[in-house]
């Protein structure tokens, strides 16, 4: 690349995972690279996302556990919400200077503020005009807000996990991934939670009887659920809250979170003005994620695409931007299968081919199996497991989807075999540690 008449060769807007794990090994390879961010470096997963979540969510599996050893373990634990959220802090606060040492030490120049595109090839920053030859917009997306009235008392994810105090009554509008999780987190921690859903069915992209297995199981826990809930407004009584929906029904909370989705962050960057395409879903791309002005490219969460907006993907986009700006490849994307998780109590995870495609298609069959038959799956008490395993006609794996305490690391454990194509021949020659989950999950195949 060429800075002759260019400040920058790429120009990255946003610092989070569609950034950094990319542009971090191509400013290593001397490409002059200048990264653009308004806020905490690192982008939402690490500091209001994943990293986030998980601190808060460990104390609520650790406890479930325990609940299910009963006999073997005293059940009497005391979670302290308090504590958690200040050990959140422990986990996280250090990463926006992590991340920003790693940028710099390699050449990168970070730009705090927002920019706007005045042309194809300048932005403005605090007033500035800054040029590049290329640009990867990687403005990921922020918590959608329902446009209705009283909406100024609902909050969003990121208040949630900066909780001081936990309220005592909290209901939740949503039910995907962050409505299911927090609901579980919530309730785990003592809250009396309340989750409504726009329709019958929660985390739709998941096998829908592991989904009401989750349900049935929050409803064990004192969570109440309900289904079909038009939202038309929010009202404050001296404190306490209310959320009025279909006409005429209501409920009382101390404390409203809005979980209905992610929006990209697309607005004021001054697409139109340039020529770039997107909508409501993101950032329209090609297969080498150029826009549709060719020298701007995006990755991450921000793109319209029917992969699992998730870390991992942002993380093998910026790889592959990388690749393409070095010549490393000359190739379009072709994506992983791409595993993802839900952490609730059991938790659900899957990748490849769902048991809903799978039924579709006669040359595939569908593996049920009752994981508790593995004898590794009772050294912890597990109430509840089962997974659905997916086979060509020549057994070979195409898909996986699994509920139980374990499910991620399963999916995890099963993943090469997916996306490697073994060959049950090549499957035999796998020997894992034992006795573990790893182990116990290939048992199956």
């Amino acid at each position: 690349m060429s800075t002759n008449s260019y400040d920058y060769d790429v120009l990255y807007l946003g610092s989070g995972h569609g950034t950094f794990d990319g542009a971090i090994p191509l400013a290593a390879q001397g490409i002059n690279v200048a990264v653009v961010e308004s806020g905490l470096v690192g982008g939402t997963c690490p500091n209001r996302g994943c990293n986030a979540k998980i601190t808060l969510e460990a104390p609520v599996a650790l406890a479930n556990q325990v609940s299910e050893m009963h006999g073997l373990v005293n059940p009497l634990l005391d979670l302290n919400w308090q504590n958690t959220v200040a050990h959140k802090h422990e986990v996280i606060d250090a990463l926006p200077e992590f991340i920003t040492n790693l940028m710099q030490d390699n050449g990168i120049t970070l730009i705090k503020g927002r920019g706007h595109f005045v042309d194809s090839h300048t932005i403005i920053v605090n007033g500035k005009k800054i040029s590049a030859e290329k640009f990867v917009i990687a403005t990921g997306m922020h918590p959608h807000q329902l446009d209705l009235p009283g909406r100024q008392i609902v909050n969003d994810s990121s208040a949630f996990m900066n909780l001081k105090k936990l309220p005592k009554r909290i209901t939740i509008i949503g039910a995907g991934y962050i409505g299911m999780e927090f609901a579980t987190i919530a309730s785990g921690f003592g809250s009396q939670v309340t989750v409504m859903m726009r329709g019958d069915k929660a985390l739709r992209k998941f096998h829908q009887p592991f989904v009401e297995k989750v349900i049935n199981k929050l409803s064990l826990a004192g969570v109440t659920v309900i289904k079909n809930a038009t939202i038309e407004s929010f009202s404050d009584d001296f404190g306490s809250k209310t959320v009025h929906y279909n006409k005429d029904q209501k409920v009382e909370a101390d404390w409203i979170l809005d979980a209905t989705g992610r929006t990209p962050n697309t607005t004021s960057l001054g697409l139109e003005a340039i020529g770039v395409d997107y909508d409501a879903d993101g950032i329209i791309v090609n297969d080498y994620l150029q826009t549709s002005v060719s020298h701007i490219y995006a990755s991450g969460d921000v793109i319209k695409k029917t992969q699992p907006k998730l870390t991992p993907t942002a993380i093998f986009e910026s790889l592959y931007l990388m690749k393409t700006f070095t010549g490393e490849t000359d190739q379009p994307i072709v994506y992983p299968a791409i595993p993802s998780t839900v952490f609730t109590t059991p938790r659900i995870a899957k990748v490849g081919i769902t048991p809903e495609e799978a039924k579709q298609k006669a040359d595939l069959t569908i593996s049920t199996n009752n994981v508790l038959d593995n004898w590794y799956r009772n050294v912890e008490k597990e109430t509840f497991g089962e997974n659905k395993l997916i086979y060509t006609q020549s057994h070979q794996l195409v898909g996986a989807t699994e509920i139980s305490n374990h499910a991620e690391d399963v999916i995890n454990a099963l993943l090469p075999a997916i996306e490697l194509k073994l060959t049950p021949e090549q499957i035999e020659r796998i020997i894992p540690i034992f006795p573990t989950i790893g182990s116990a999950a290939w048992e199956n195949l």
